[in-house]
């Protein structure tokens, strides 16, 4: 058994850790806060974006007007996975890696070239370790997130979809639904298809065909403006939402910690506890017969 020196040495352990663990929880949520204020501000932004590009693409009699909107045979894919830099957040990376992991062995399988971009440190690691074919691995996105970031994210995978070498792209994230909940999404972010509605939208919305444009001064300028727009958007609310989700699964995370922390600290007291008394007992038994033997 355990000295008492021992239990103590790992009751003081624990306790450092507890405290670490709950200051995390603490900065996470403060953080997450934040980070949900933005996504509440981003995604009526990004959904009524989505709405308009449709609609003028509707208008403008298909997607002959832009090549991003030319849907393609998918022979050959992108996917770009968005992980964290840091780990501590339970399964919100392993969950991601291993879906992107599956998806590309599925896309395999059925005949499609596979590659992939990552963006987070746990990302790139989980896919070198396995050997995949990175297209490109994007450093420092995490640091400074904004619109910029977004923009060179988006330019950089859509290099090789104009030049014709893939036929598609995926983005593979987490998207925040709560700080508890997060779900694995993969979303087309090349070609830029017109679909029936946008995540978040509300039904009874117009159509496009209820809406008339007169463009000015063309179609084809509009697209130019309006296509990277709309792709700088969805890839700044994919960077949001994970970044929203990485928070919540982080201070849960941390939460489950601290609690089971506790559970052990409450544990080691009484096996100390016990450990204690069991000592007192045997100085007692010592002492008194150590006096039994003296007095006979």
């Amino acid at each position: 058994m355990a000295s008492l020196k021992e239990i103590r040495k790992r009751i003081g352990s624990v306790k450092s850790t507890q405290k670490i663990t709950r200051a995390m929880k603490m900065v996470a949520g403060a953080r997450l806060n934040r980070a949900q204020q933005r996504i509440t501000a981003m995604r009526p932004y990004a959904v009524r974006t989505g709405q308009v590009l449709r609609e003028v693409v509707a208008a403008a009699g298909g997607a002959a007007h832009h090549p991003l909107l030319v849907k393609r045979e998918e022979q050959r894919v992108l996917l770009l996975v968005v992980t964290s830099d840091r780990g501590l957040c339970g399964s919100f990376n392993s969950s991601i890696n291993k879906f992107a992991e599956r998806e590309w062995h599925r896309r395999e399988a059925a005949g499609q070239e596979v590659r992939i971009a990552t963006i987070g440190r746990k990302g790139r690691d989980y896919f070198r370790r396995r050997g995949a074919p990175l297209f490109h691995v994007f450093e420092g996105i995490w640091d400074d997130l904004g619109l910029e970031s977004a923009r060179i994210v988006a330019r950089t995978v859509l290099k090789p979809y104009l030049a014709g070498e893939v036929d598609a792209i995926y983005i593979v994230y987490n998207e925040f639904k709560s700080a508890m909940t997060q779900l694995v999404v993969s979303e087309p972010l090349f070609p830029l298809a017109p679909r029936a509605g946008e995540p978040g939208a509300s039904e009874g919305e117009a159509t496009e065909d209820e809406v008339e444009f007169i463009f000015e001064p063309s179609k084809g300028a509009l697209m130019e403006r309006l296509v990277p727009m709309y792709i700088d958007i969805t890839v700044l609310r994919a960077l949001y939402e994970s970044m929203a989700s990485e928070l919540g699964a982080r201070m849960t995370a941390m939460d489950s910690a601290t609690k089971n922390a506790g559970d052990m600290i409450g544990s080691l007291t009484l096996k100390y506890n016990r450990a204690r008394q069991a000592a007192i007992t045997t100085e007692l038994m010592e002492i008194i017969s150590g006096a039994e033997a003296l007095s006979g």
